[in-house]
């Protein structure tokens, strides 16, 4: 029996090498690409995994696997994947407001998966110093002591529960290392190469394969290639070439991240993910290595425009975002500004997922599919996740051949269904947090400050649990912010009222800032809920 089985194996790395036939033909060896193939080829499907360009990629974006990634990591067989690259543990957020702070760390989960909540006033940094748990020193850097922490820290206050742990790191280590494990599958054949076209069948417009473009390495010149399989998934990523091809939604960009990379950044308390919020745009902080931090800053389209002639992103993050960020990160900022490094940027979409039942032969899955804004870190946690839903919905039991069209489509029906218990959470909160933490109107201001002070309060276990994929419950999430609007309501009316006794005469004031605060939240939250959720 043996033999047999690796006879088979041989049969279909022969057919992969030779012939370019597959089960399953995946466009793009990111981080979707090669969990798909990985998972696909833990069937016992052929699978073949080409990618344009096999080097070490240089990305700003994908550096940060919550731990509901990490638990989906796990359970396609990738964890292994996070070591060796100077991955740095997560243990939650910081978010300062304004000069104020408030440390909302992951909530405890039991063997169960299931998350204990409780309400209490959260800690803040210098709480945390106070104690001795800034876990690296003043300097707020983890030091590479990322062994041993996988499966969370066990301070969780909760018998039998922990607090689970995300992960940074630089992307292009990571990416490599999933790579190396696709590589080493003997049911897997990546290819250098780049794609081009897809390919339809002769009687029908189903899709049968793609067609490439090989670079021969002694003389650089590019020849045509043809690669078949049962299936084509094309997962290229945010800038797809094929998205408008089968998806018939386009990505709306409301701002671009640039990125600095800031060495021996001063930044407690350490191991969490910081979102600074102050007269500037938002920024976004996190170590990804024992010295690195990444610092990216959220600029507009309108203000990248308005400083074109003022000094440019440069001018714009050096006179109006410098000023805003704590006395500790300014130095490394400003060192990071002054040696000349060229900042990169990435532009925030958002996509909405569509439904895929119109084209045989085809799938499209990652950013080429579904987008949302990478504030708080959650593309690469949906995607493990998608990984993990469809590929359980694909297995050989469910549908033996990838060929047939019907019963994959019936399978990317229930996919489409069955991953909204996670990322609709996520896709939601990711746009609707990046509307209060980049407001622009009185409103939205108001809402900011109610969700800062919703914190305080105590109420973020179950906040950060939906946002780090813990928590698969989008309408816990709905609850939230609502409350967090109504927060928002009454810190106003206490504000415009005062505690005097002509308070009572500005009372009417008070009541239409109501009406249009909650009307700012509907605004905000219902039609990204309802494209998310449909």
């Amino acid at each position: 029996m043996p033999i047999e089985i690796e006879s088979e194996t041989a049969r279909n790395a022969k057919r992969r090498s030779e012939l370019h036939k597959a089960d399953a033909v995946i466009v793009g060896a990111g981080p979707m690409g090669c969990a798909m193939a990985f998972a696909l080829a833990n069937q016992g499907r052929s699978v073949i995994l080409l990618e344009r360009w096999m080097q070490e990629p240089n990305r700003i974006v994908g550096e940060l696997l919550q731990p509901g990634g990490v638990a989906a990591l796990r359970k396609l067989g990738l964890e292994k994947s996070l070591e060796g690259i100077d991955a740095i543990p997560c243990h939650g957020f910081h978010v300062t407001y304004h000069g104020e702070d408030v440390v909302i760390p992951y909530p405890p989960i039991d063997d169960t998966g299931k998350v204990h909540v409780k309400v209490q006033p959260p800690a803040n940094a210098k709480s945390l110093a106070a104690n001795g748990h800034a876990n690296g020193g003043a300097n707020g850097h983890a030091n590479g002591s990322a062994n041993g922490h996988a499966n969370g820290s066990s301070d969780a206050g909760k018998k039998g529960a922990v607090r689970p742990q995300g992960r940074s790191f630089h992307h292009g280590r990571f990416v490599m290392n999933l790579r190396k494990a696709c590589a080493a599958h003997p049911m897997i054949t990546i290819f250098e190469t780049e794609v081009v076209a897809t390919v339809q069948g002769e009687d029908s417009d189903a899709v049968v394969g793609v067609e490439t473009r090989t670079k021969d390495r002694e003389t650089g010149k590019k020849t045509p290639d043809y690669f078949f399989g049962a299936l084509t998934i094309i997962v290229d990523g945010y800038a797809s070439k094929f998205r408008k091809q089968f998806i018939d939604k386009t990505p709306v960009v409301r701002s671009h991240f640039y990125a600095l990379e800031l060495i021996d950044c001063p930044f407690p308390p350490a191991y969490f993910g910081h979102v600074i919020i102050g007269k500037a745009f938002p920024v976004l902080m996190y170590q990804i290595g024992t010295h690195e931090t990444r610092a990216l800053i959220d600029v507009p389209e309108k203000v990248r425009n308005a400083w074109t002639k003022k000094g440019g992103v440069h001018g714009y993050i050096k006179n109006e975002v410098l000023p805003t960020l704590p006395k500790s990160v300014q130095p490394s900022v400003e060192a990071a500004l002054a040696d000349g490094q060229t900042m990169r940027s990435m532009p925030n979409s958002w996509l909405p997922p569509s439904k895929q039942a119109k084209h045989a032969g085809v799938i499209v899955l990652g950013d080429a599919f579904n987008m949302r804004h990478p504030l708080t870190g959650g593309g690469m946690t949906v995607a493990f996740n998608d990984a993990v839903f469809l590929t359980t919905l694909l297995d050989p039991a469910n549908v033996p051949d990838l060929g047939d069209a019907k019963a994959v489509h019936a399978a990317m029906a229930k996919f489409h269904w069955k991953r909204k218990s996670l990322t609709s959470i996520i896709n939601v909160l990711a746009m609707a947090l990046y509307s209060l933490f980049a407001a622009h109107d009185r409103q939205l201001r108001a809402l900011q400050r109610g969700c800062f002070r919703y914190f305080e309060y105590g109420f973020v276990d179950e906040p950060v649990g939906l946002l780090g994929g813990l928590l698969h419950r989008p309408m816990v999430l709905a609850w939230h912010f609502f409350r967090v609007a109504f927060v928002a309501i009454w810190l106003n009316a206490l504000e415009v009222c005062g505690g005097g006794v002509l308070g009572i005469l500005m009372l009417p004031l008070a009541l239409v800032d109501a009406v249009l605060i909650l009307w700012k939240a509907c605004v905000v939250f219902l039609p990204i809920f309802w494209a998310e959720a449909s």
